[in-house]
């Protein structure tokens, strides 16, 4: 068990170093000037001689090697240098950024996975029948619609038009302590980020417990005489269970992309609409913090979603160690 947490923690460590190597190299190999982030419009009014000082006090004139050694031993000491655009500690930028994204996108996530079991359940009960046909037909449309189309039909409809909901913001100015006025400017970009999920792992659900319904052991139940409810529910539901949180490990990455997205379009002041000023303006510091962070929230997920599933079922380390044995 300590060696494969060990193996665990240290692909885990692995991955994380090869994607800081990979944005820190693209980053600064991409077009664009970082003064402007950091200077804003006097960048382009510099003299030769001022643009090389400026580029040497922000340590952007030695080889990209040498900057990435440098950055990675501040970063050891949890110095993660400053934001160009917001002439602030990156951590100090993040954290009042971090809160808005958890918010949306931890509420998004549970929704969506808690609606979408329930929707999967209840279009298994009633199988072919009408509201079975009916909710395929409205999840394949809501699935095919884009986030960003979505996101400005609503903002349109119930901001421009009815005037009901804020299209953009987290809060009210000064109201960030109001729960009622974060709630009011959630409801849009949440809708969103759910019903763009919602049906596509409704369907997975819906396949997966429909497998589950004809295996061998269900008949067998049912000529015992149990009901149809009772072991949709009662077994069905419960064996499929494992498969159900690996996919919402697995699917992590999937519901930060969506939500980075809706928070770009709602200018809702998160990490993705951080995430895209950073690479935007070159605020190279930010972008990096910023990959690092989410790609070890997206690996570490994944890693702990199958150890959960394993402890769940002890059948799919099994079958995962027999595959390891076959491909030997």
């Amino acid at each position: 068990m300590k060696k494969q947490w060990l193996r665990k923690i240290g692909l885990i460590l692995l991955s994380v170093f090869v994607l800081s190597l990979l944005v820190f190299v693209i980053s600064r190999l991409a077009p664009g000037d970082p003064l402007v982030s950091y200077y804003g419009e006097r960048a382009e009014k510099m003299s030769v001689e001022e643009h090389e000082h400026a580029i040497e006090r922000l340590g952007l004139n030695e080889p990209i090697p040498v900057q990435y050694v440098k950055w990675l031993g501040n970063a050891f000491q949890g110095d993660f240098g400053i934001s160009y655009k917001y002439k602030q500690d990156v951590l100090t930028v993040i954290e009042g950024r971090l809160v808005n994204t958890l918010l949306l996108g931890g509420i998004g996530f549970i929704l969506t996975f808690g609606l979408a079991l329930l929707l999967g359940i209840f279009c298994v009960y009633y199988e072919n029948q009408l509201p079975d046909r009916i909710l395929r037909k409205v999840g394949t449309i809501t699935s095919c619609i884009p986030e960003f189309w979505l996101s400005l039909i609503l903002i349109l409809i119930f901001s421009v038009n009815l005037k009901l909901l804020p299209g953009s913001g987290a809060y009210d100015f000064g109201q960030s302590a109001n729960p009622l006025s974060r709630l009011t400017h959630l409801i849009l970009p949440l809708t969103v980020v759910v019903l763009s999920h919602l049906w596509y792992y409704a369907y997975l659900i819906r396949n997966r417990l429909l497998e589950e319904t004809r295996k061998d052991y269900v008949l067998l139940a049912k000529a015992k005489g149990m009901s149809r409810k009772r072991v949709l529910f009662f077994h069905c539901v419960k064996n499929i269970m494992p498969s159900f949180i690996s996919l919402m490990a697995i699917s992590l990455q999937h519901v930060i992309e969506g939500t980075y997205i809706v928070e770009m379009v709602f200018s809702y002041p998160g990490i993705g609409t951080l995430s895209f000023e950073s690479a935007k303006y070159h605020d190279y510091n930010m972008l990096m913090v910023l990959c690092v962070f989410t790609g070890i929230f997206v690996i570490a997920g994944n890693v702990i979603g199958q150890s959960v599933s394993e402890w769940i079922d002890p059948r799919m380390k099994e079958i995962k160690m027999t595959g390891k044995a076959d491909m030997v």
